[in-house]
């Protein structure tokens, strides 16, 4: 009688990104995987050690498929910004690994490459070396959140979005002036938090690299 068919890591990568494409990182399981492969899940745990480490190695390829087209071009400011919009654009085609690639550490070769561009970036500024982990830091969380916030609107459905426009618009537009006079003062301009994310997510980056500019100017 013929064994059960031994997948390789790959393979197993390739099928969890799939699943992934039709449900959350939430509802996501070994046991779902090991079923969609026809196989049980110790032998998965065999590449695997966990549901986090899986779900952490298929982030990473993400991070390693953006990252093998990149090309550093222009001054530092150019190359982070340019990464963080490959990256925000690599995830947007698997939103639910976006959260996943904010939450965990991942020590992958694709999130190697990542942190190396940035560094490297950095170090070109002309940042004193001591000054370069702490603002990497920040760049990472910021570039993180953002995109891990920008995927999650993108998983919205038209239904839940337009019951949210419409909470949006009684809260607002109906607030009490007397309870809330700046917010009714604004209301018709104030905008909800879906709204135009690819300018603020642009315009966040920019503030946070012209704030290093700053340093590295009065250093």
């Amino acid at each position: 009688m013929a064994g059960r068919r031994r997948w390789a890591t790959d393979e197993i990568l390739d099928a969890a990104a799939e699943l992934l494409r039709t449900s959350d990182t939430e509802s996501f399981s070994v046991r779902k995987l090991a079923a969609a492969l026809g196989t049980d899940s110790s032998s998965l745990y065999r590449h695997f050690r966990s549901k986090t480490e899986l779900l952490r190695a298929v982030a990473d390829r993400i991070l390693l498929a953006a990252m093998e087209s990149h090309r550093p071009e222009g001054d530092w400011k150019h190359r982070i910004t340019a990464l963080a919009l490959r990256l925000r654009e690599a995830f947007g085609g698997q939103p639910q690994l976006a959260a996943v690639w904010g939450r965990y550490a991942s020590g992958g070769t694709g999130s190697r490459l990542v942190m190396e561009e940035v560094l490297q970036a950095l170090r070109a500024s002309g940042l004193p070396d001591e000054e370069i982990p702490a603002r990497y830091h920040r760049l990472a969380v910021l570039i993180a959140a953002l995109i891990a916030s920008e995927a999650g609107v993108s998983t919205v459905t038209a239904e839940e979005r337009e019951q949210g426009m419409e909470l949006f618009r009684v809260a607002v537009l109906g607030a009490d002036p007397d309870r809330f006079p700046a917010l009714a003062h604004f209301a018709r301009d104030v905008r909800p938090l879906g709204a135009d994310r690819r300018t603020a997510f642009e315009d966040l980056l920019a503030a946070q690299l012209a704030h290093i500019e700053t340093a590295v100017g009065s250093g």
